[in-house]
């Protein structure tokens, strides 16, 4: 305050890490408040754990069907999240101008991918929350290392994200909204979700093994079913997809 007793403008930009909180704030809010975004996120998985685990609808081999199914529905809210709804989201945004506008903003480009990021992995904390309490409910007896796990889906997160991001930033919003979901559909039936790999043809199986989805459902199931210690195999095709991924989506992401 000035010594007149009006107060001095202090124009300027907040703290990096404050504009960074709120963005990763707001993204998470809108994400949260989308019907179609938590169909994807929550309704689904959910349904799809509790359906396949009370009705013997598909043969998911020895054991209980929940402790099959478990760690393929988190494979599953990992995509829908981290693929399906930020590509949808983000390439929307980028059609109506969002992202340009936010570009020119006191917040970096980079800035706004880790807020993004940050509400990636803030809506998965959430999903992962209800969906193992909804499996201890069913009867689930997880197993294994739990740094494991935290581990797959970290690269799974990341593996997905730039898939996403490289959709939402190279192509129309319509065309990525159709993609994403065919996408979504597609891994759902032939990612070891719901469908063990073992039920389809050997080259066909081999193929499918090295999907994201396939690596990760399949290392989760790894650890929490049989109590494997570090699914190395998986964990290497997760991490060349999120080089992959993420380089090429750095690369050829377009903000207009």
């Amino acid at each position: 305050m000035s010594a007149a007793g009006t107060y001095a403008p202090k124009p300027g930009a907040a703290p990096l890490p404050r504009m960074i909180a709120a963005q990763a704030a707001l993204e998470t809010k809108m994400l949260l408040r989308n019907g179609e975004q938590l169909l994807l996120t929550v309704v689904i998985p959910t349904l799809l754990l509790v359906l396949f685990s009370a009705v013997d609808i598909v043969d998911t081999g020895d054991g209980k069907a929940v402790d099959f199914l478990t760690p393929g529905v988190l494979a599953l809210a990992v995509m829908s999240t981290a693929f399906t709804g930020q590509a949808i989201a983000t390439g929307f945004e980028r059609r109506y101008g969002v992202l340009k506008r936010l570009a020119a903003s006191p917040l970096p480009r980079w800035g706004l991918m880790t807020a993004k990021t940050l509400s990636v992995l803030v809506t998965e904390v959430l999903q992962i929350a209800l969906l193992t309490a909804i499996a201890f409910a069913l009867g689930w007896s997880p197993h294994g290392n739990p740094f494991a796990v935290l581990l797959l889906l970290v690269l799974g997160t990341a593996a997905f994200s730039g898939l996403g991001l490289l959709m939402a930033g190279t192509l129309k919003a319509e065309a990525t909204l159709a993609a994403a979901n065919l996408v979504f559909l597609l891994l759902l039936v032939g990612g070891g979700v719901i469908v063990p790999l073992d039920k389809f043809p050997g080259a066909v199986e081999s193929t499918l093994g090295l999907l994201p989805i396939s690596a990760l459902s399949d290392g989760l199931r790894d650890v929490l079913q049989d109590g494997a210690a570090m699914p190395w195999a998986d964990l290497g095709i997760l991490a060349v997809w999120s080089v992959l991924g993420l380089g090429a989506a750095a690369r050829f992401f377009r903000w207009e």
